[in-house]
């Protein structure tokens, strides 16, 4: 079973696989914090310090409220990411996650096709 190492509250967890990162720090008192649980407030905000591969892939929802540049660093939010099948560490930072709160969601660009 894989491991969520919270760096902060310094706990790890063994988890089952496919496990939400937030529930599962709800259930288990890893602290991440949170607020909503649906991707809108940007509360859950972590970075993937080691095992990053070991994470499910980006919803709309993330890449909405984080954009690019915060992905590309490696953040994702805790209530929209399953751990897979390895070991994850992972941190949160108060600064960041009060500039992903205030952070307008992007709109994402739908792609349009054009028949004749």
């Amino acid at each position: 079973m894989p491991k969520i190492n919270f760096i902060n509250s310094n706990k790890q967890l063994e988890v089952p696989e496919d496990s939400n990162i937030l529930r599962m720090s709800l259930r288990y008192d890893g602290e991440l914090p949170n607020r909503c649980g649906g991707g809108i407030c940007g509360s859950c905000v972590f970075k993937a310090e080691e095992g990053a591969e070991f994470l499910d892939k980006v919803k709309v929802q993330e890449r909405r409220k984080l954009g690019e540049e915060w992905l590309n660093d490696g953040y994702r939010l805790g209530c929209q990411t399953f751990v897979t099948n390895g070991d994850i560490s992972i941190s949160w930072d108060d600064e960041v996650t009060d500039k992903v709160k205030k952070r307008k969601p992007d709109r994402l660009q739908k792609e349009v096709s054009v028949s004749k």
